[in-house]
C-alpha cells in the first residue's frame, strides 16, 4: 500500500517533458501540468506551445502557476533530506553524534562537536535547511534568469528573422522607385541608373551577409544559454542532499558571461540622382503654415496604439517645453496639381512632414499613424534614427536626411513623395492612386 501511494506521489511531482520533478509547474487550460521552462522550450519560437503536449488541446498561449504542486515537491524533498539527515550513514564517526552543520569551506556535514574543533574552528557554518533553501533559491533564480534571457534572445533572433524578409522586400520596392523617376528624366540617364543599380544591390549583398551572421551568432547564444540552463536543470533535479554539497560558483558565473546579441539596424546610402531636385523644384511653392499645436507627451514607435493630447494655441495656450512636439499644417488645401515644397529639419532629432486630409484634421486627436495621414517620419531610438511612412506604416533603412526634406505633392496622380535635399536622393514615394482628396501641408518637430 504504502508502495503504491509513493508511486502515486513521484508520477504527481513528475514533468511530462522531463521526466524530472518539477521546477516552478505551471498549468495550461486543459489541466496538465509541466514545468515552466519545459513547456516554454519544448515550443520551436520558445514559448507557450499552441498545443498541450499532453492531450493536444488549445493552450490559448496561457498558463497558471501550480502552488499546490509547488508545495507538494517542496515536501517531498525535505522529508527526503530529513530522512538522509536522521540516517545512520550521517552519524559522525567520531563523537556518535547526528551531523547538522554544514562547514562552506570544505562542503562536509559536521557534527556540533566537529565544528568547534580546532580543525575547523573559524570556517563558516550553516544550519543544514536553511543553507539548503538558500542554496536552491539560487538555483530558481539563476534559472528564471537564464530563462528570461533566453526568451529575450528568441524574440531578437525571430525580429531578426522578420527583418530580412522586411530588408529583401525593401530592397526590391527601392529599385523599383528609383528605375520609376529614372525614367521620368530626358534625356534618359542609363549610365548612371545602372551604376546606382550595382552600387544599391553590392550594398544590399553585403548588408545580408550581415544579418545572416548575426542570426547565426544569435542562434549560437540561445544555445549556450540552453545548455546552461539544462546544467542547472539537471542540478536540480539530484536529491536535496546533494545540492547542497555541490559548489555552483563556477556555473553561476559561466551563465553570467554569455552576452545577448542585440538586432541590426542596416541603412542604405544616399545615392544623388541627378536632376530630380531641379524637376522637383520646377513646381515649388510657398507654404504658410498655421494653426500651431504643441503636444506634451512622447509620441509612441506603434502609432496607432497611443493617442495625442493637444491643445490648440488659439483656444488655450501651452508652453513649449524639452521633449514636447509641435505640429502644424498649411493654411491653403490642395486638390488639383502638383506642388514641391521644402523644410530645414537639421536642428530637429524627431519630426513627421507630409501631407494630410481635411477629415484627419478635424479628428482632432493627431493619430499619426491612422488613415488619411501621409507622412514621412523620423524618431530617434538610443543612437539609432528610424524613417517610417505611414497609410500604411512601412519602415525605410535608409540613411537620415541631415538637413532640408523636399515634399513633392501630385494632386492628379493621388501620391506624395520625400526628398532629400542635401543629397539630391528620393527617400520614397507612395503609389499613385494612394489618395484622391483634398489635403493639407503637415509637420510635427520635437522642441530640445
Amino acid at each position: 500500500m504504502e508502495s503504491d501511494i509513493l508511486q502515486t506521489l513521484q508520477e504527481t511531482i513528475t514533468c511530462f517533458i522531463c521526466q524530472g520533478i518539477f521546477m516552478v509547474p505551471v498549468s495550461l487550460r486543459c489541466g496538465h501540468t509541466f514545468c515552466k521552462a519545459c513547456l516554454i522550450l519544448s515550443s520551436e519560437d520558445v514559448g507557450i506551445p499552441d498545443l498541450c503536449p499532453i492531450c493536444g488541446q488549445p493552450s490559448n498561449g496561457t498558463f497558471r502557476n501550480n502552488i499546490t504542486i509547488c508545495y507538494l515537491v517542496s515536501a517531498v524533498r525535505k522529508n527526503r533530506l530529513m530522512k538522509y539527515l536522521h540516517s545512520q550513514d550521517q552519524k559522525c564517526m567520531i563523537h556518535k553524534e547526528r551531523k547538522t552543520p554544514f562547514s562552506g569551506e570544505s562542503r562536509f556535514l559536521l557534527c556540533l562537536l566537529c565544528s568547534i574543533s580546532q580543525n575547523h574552528r573559524g570556517q563558516r557554518h550553516y544550519i543544514i535547511g536553511l543553507h539548503v533553501c538558500t542554496q536552491m533559491v539560487s538555483v530558481e533564480k539563476k534559472m528564471a534568469s537564464l530563462l528570461k534571457k533566453i526568451q529575450e534572445q528568441q524574440e531578437t533572433l525571430n525580429a531578426e528573422r522578420r527583418a530580412i524578409f522586411q530588408w529583401l522586400d525593401f530592397v526590391t520596392l527601392r529599385e523599383e522607385m528609383i528605375r520609376t523617376e529614372y525614367s521620368k528624366l530626358h534625356p534618359p540617364l542609363e549610365e548612371e541608373e545602372n551604376q546606382y543599380m550595382a552600387c544599391m544591390k553590392n550594398q544590399s549583398n553585403t548588408i545580408l551577409e550581415e544579418f545572416k551572421k548575426s542570426e547565426a551568432m544569435m542562434v549560437h547564444n540561445r544555445s549556450q544559454l540552453i545548455e546552461l540552463y539544462q546544467e542547472l536543470k539537471a542540478m536540480s533535479q539530484k536529491p536535496y542532499e546533494v545540492v547542497l554539497l555541490q559548489d555552483l560558483d563556477d556555473l553561476l558565473s559561466r551563465s553570467e558571461l554569455v552576452q545577448l546579441t542585440q538586432g541590426m539596424k542596416p541603412k542604405l546610402s544616399a545615392h544623388p540622382n541627378t536632376g530630380l531636385t531641379a524637376r522637383f523644384k520646377y513646381f515649388q511653392v510657398k507654404i504658410f503654415f498655421q494653426n500651431l499645436v504643441i503636444y506634451n507627451c512622447h509620441p509612441s514607435l506603434v502609432f496607432d496604439v497611443r493617442r495625442f493630447t493637444s491643445s490648440p494655441r488659439s483656444e488655450r495656450p501651452v508652453l513649449a517645453v524639452p521633449g514636447s512636439y509641435r505640429a502644424s499644417w498649411g493654411a491653403e488645401s490642395f486638390t488639383t496639381g502638383k506642388h514641391y515644397w521644402e523644410l530645414d529639419l537639421k536642428n530637429y532629432k524627431e519630426w513627421a512632414v507630409g501631407v494630410c486630409d481635411n477629415v484627419w484634421l478635424k479628428k482632432r486627436n493627431f493619430e499619426i499613424g491612422s488613415e488619411g495621414a501621409f507622412l514621412l517620419v523620423c524618431l530617434k531610438d538610443t543612437d539609432h534614427y528610424s524613417l517610417l511612412t505611414t497609410c500604411p506604416t512601412f519602415h525605410h533603412h535608409i540613411e537620415k536626411p541631415t538637413g532640408r526634406v523636399g515634399v513633392f505633392l501630385d494632386c492628379e496622380g493621388g501620391c506624395v513623395s520625400f526628398l532629400d535635399v542635401t543629397q539630391s536622393s528620393l527617400i520614397y514615394s507612395y503609389c499613385p492612386g494612394t489618395f484622391h482628396c483634398t489635403v493639407r501641408p503637415y509637420y510635427c518637430t520635437a522642441y530640445t
